[in-house]
């Protein structure tokens, strides 16, 4: 990958350096006490972070207004860092003029996620309990961890189940806490997880049933850089992907132009 401005940086200093970068992005300003606020660092170590933030934008740093005690964007904001609406409630930090909504908090039972994971390192299967929100059936089964994922909210277990012959996704949730966790070196080789070592390359267009306004709106909301937006995922995460995206659902402003299948990501 291209190496950002600030990733040789040791990781305090780069995240205080992106925080500036996300000011300038959304306030077109920022100054030392933003620093020794959000970070609790000292006046001297936010002096020396300005430094040297300034020193990398070279010809596009920001300008410094003795008046107002701030350094201000000049002609375009900085966008170094990644600029997505998260980012500028957080950077914004206007209790009085915003509001959001919660999201679900998706927990996991630690002890839980530590067994799995240990029974994954080692190679082993384990015995559990698992409750289907499908047929509402709690199961004991064995399965064999292989890989920990994420759909942006939640953590899931990539598995190959025993019972069902096949691989599989769980939420560490789900499982009973007092399953047994029993656990057992397999005698054979797991069979391959074709989902997961497939890849599935996704372009992406507004609904051909908007109009030419509205799609125009969604290629600036979603970022399009072209016809059409494209995202590679791992097929064994092709559900996930339509769900949070909204591909599934009544309404959407997002569809499939074209799906491609290959067995390592485009860009090896």
């Amino acid at each position: 990958r291209v190496m950002g401005p600030f990733d040789d940086l040791k990781h305090a200093q780069r995240q205080r350096l992106l925080f500036l970068d996300q000011c300038f992005t959304w306030r077109g300003m920022a100054n030392r006490k933003d620093l020794v606020e959000q970070f609790g660092i000292s006046e001297p170590q936010a002096a020396q972070d300005f430094r040297v933030y300034l020193d990398r934008k070279g010809r596009h740093k920001p300008a410094y207004d003795p008046a107002r005690k701030s350094y201000f964007s000049r002609t375009h904001p900085s966008q170094q860092a990644t600029a997505g609406v998260a980012d500028a409630f957080q950077i914004l930090d206007l209790p009085e003029a915003h509001a959001s909504l919660p999201r679900p908090s998706r927990r996991a039972d630690p002890q839980i996620v530590a067994r799995l994971y240990q029974a994954m390192r080692a190679g082993r299967s384990i015995e559990v309990r698992y409750t289907s929100m499908t047929s509402g059936l709690g199961q004991n089964q064995w399965i064999a961890p292989t890989h920990f994922t994420s759909d942006g909210e939640a953590v899931h277990l990539r598995a190959y189940s025993f019972m069902r012959r096949e691989y599989r996704n769980y939420l560490p949730i789900r499982f009973d806490p007092r399953s047994s966790f029993s656990v057992r070196q397999e005698s054979e080789h797991l069979p391959e997880d074709a989902d997961w070592e497939t890849w599935v390359r996704i372009s992406l267009r507004p609904k051909r049933s908007l109009s030419p306004e509205q799609s125009e709106v969604v290629r600036r909301e979603y970022g399009f850089d072209g016809s059409f937006l494209v995202v590679e995922i791992r097929k064994a995460l092709e559900f996930y992907f339509d769900h949070r995206w909204g591909l599934d659902q009544p309404g959407t402003r997002l569809e499939r132009a074209k799906t491609e299948i290959s067995r390592k990501p485009s860009g090896n």
